[in-house]
């Protein structure tokens, strides 16, 4: 045999072999198994809140608590403006639920004593049990529970009462008339003690430090204030700005107090440090905090004026880790709720699964739940390509057979409908948050080719077949033209 003859041979073998894989890889890879199909696009990730209730129950809602015994949502409650004919003022006792009433306190003491229907603005504490704390203009301090028509009350001497909160024992209460700070009795009004400081018209109280932080947002400052011997112990220089106070909330658990300032949140510890600040477009109006989550919620409302750049007449629900201020959940959109006719509110269910917002504006109560989007499930239309036999022969390089396929792309699942509960105006399990709404929605996905995945990929296989049948050809006549050809000499 010449010596170019294993050269010709080996180059016939290696092109028929190479149209054999070829072929052997499309067929293989297809066999038993549609072609994945593009899925709908996920929905995004993370925990939100979603609408299940809006309750049109109780006026026009000023302030909220929600009893941590009874489990009573109470409501502080002014008289909403488009019902000439009916006062709505009052203190209401919720089903947090549904929003149906449970009570309704109408007839509150006046300066001298006389009962009538009044607004009660703020709600200070959560009395043992049941019932709670609450404030009416101008002095008014009342105590009312779950079956009362009438509450006990009494006005404090002096100037108007700007803020209210738990006293330091049974039976008392802390106010604010301005830059005085006062410990009342309950039953009389009567003054225990007092602090005038150099300015401000509002507090929290830490009682597990016992402590209250005084604001000043005119003049910038916070103070701390030890309770036992109602004395500043420290101060805090705020942020320079134009003044505008949105609330002061303590932290239970942490202590760290947090005060909204114009469009921002700022946060220190409880010695005074500086933790950070929060910002947003809108106004931050209302904090609460969950010991069992570790996490705080912020309400900001709209300016709720037009000619303000930005200004869409819609808040947000939004929701931190109080140990980093990181955000734990996607902000939530709450429509037309604005500060143009008062702040807003909130509570918070503990273990945080229930979230309830107040809107003055619109005379609403708006209940979110927690919704945590499920687990991404396998595409079923996709499944694994068969495994080489491990007794074949390896495949030649290149070759794709028997690789195996993952699971396709998770899919949105679609939202559950959600009944509205009683009293509620809500589109049911409409899902609200998100930074504006649903996610888009994706085309849809291309049909599958009929008649199984061997038709799918029929027309590949013929080709591929035709490339072999001409390599093959190639490959004998490369053969004869080298055997005819003289060899060396």
């Amino acid at each position: 045999m010449k010596p170019h003859a294993p050269r010709v041979t080996g180059a016939l073998v290696f092109t028929t072999a190479t149209a054999a894989a070829l072929i052997v890889a499309v067929t293989a890879g297809g066999a038993g198994a549609e072609p994945a199909a593009p899925s709908p696009q996920a929905a995004p990730g993370g925990v939100t809140y979603r609408e299940t209730g809006r309750f049109t129950t109780a006026g026009k809602p000023r302030d909220l608590l929600l009893h941590p015994e009874s489990k009573n949502l109470y409501v502080g409650s002014d008289d909403l403006a488009d019902t000439a004919d009916v006062n709505e003022g009052g203190l209401y006792v919720l089903n947090p639920a549904d929003g149906s009433v449970r009570g309704t306190v109408t007839r509150i003491p006046g300066p001298t004593g006389t009962l009538g229907r009044r607004a009660v603005t703020r709600i200070g504490a959560a009395l043992p049990g049941d019932g709670v704390v609450f404030g009416y203009p101008l002095r008014g301090i009342g105590t009312a529970k779950t079956g009362d028509e009438t509450a006990a009350g009494a006005w404090v001497a002096g100037a108007t009462v700007t803020d209210l909160g738990p006293g330091t024992g049974p039976g008392t209460a802390l106010v604010a008339q301005g830059p005085l700070l006062a410990e009342v009795d309950l039953a009389t009004a009567a003054v225990r003690r007092s602090l005038t400081l150099e300015g401000g018209d509002s507090f929290a109280v830490d009682a597990a430090r016992r402590t209250v932080w005084f604001t000043d947002f005119a003049n910038r400052r916070l103070y701390k204030v030890d309770t036992e011997r109602l004395a500043v112990v420290a101060s805090v220089e705020l942020p320079a700005g134009e003044g505008f106070g949105g609330f002061t909330e303590v932290d239970p658990r942490t202590g760290a107090v947090w005060v909204g300032l114009d469009d921002s949140v700022v946060v220190y510890a409880a010695t005074g440090t500086r933790l950070g600040a929060l910002s947003g477009r809108d106004l931050p109006r209302a904090a609460r905090f969950d010991s069992a989550t570790g996490q705080a919620f912020v309400v900001w409302q709209d300016a709720g004026d037009p000619s303000l750049s930005g200004s869409d007449n819609d808040g947000t629900l939004t929701v931190y880790r109080s140990a980093d201020l990181t955000e734990v959940v996607r902000p939530v959109v709450l429509p037309g709720n604005q500060a143009q006719l008062g702040a807003a509110s909130l509570a918070v269910q503990p273990g945080a699964e229930v979230v309830l917002v107040s809107s003055p504006a619109q005379g609403t109560i708006t209940r979110l739940e927690r919704f945590v989007p499920p687990e991404p499930s396998p595409d079923p239309s996709s499944h694994p390509s068969p495994s080489p036999d491990p007794s074949a022969s390896a495949p030649s390089p290149g070759s794709s057979a028997g690789t195996p396929t993952g699971p396709g792309p998770a899919t949105s699942p679609a939202a559950s409908s959600v009944p509205a509960p009683a009293g509620s105006t809500a589109a049911p399990g409409a899902v609200v948050g998100g930074t504006g709404g649903q996610p888009p929605a994706a085309g849809p996905a291309p049909a599958p080719a009929p008649h199984g995945s061997l038709a799918s990929t029929g027309t590949t296989v013929l080709s591929l077949a035709g490339t072999a049948a001409a390599l093959s050809l190639a490959g004998w006549a490369l053969i004869r033209f080298r055997v005819g050809r003289p060899g060396p000499g």
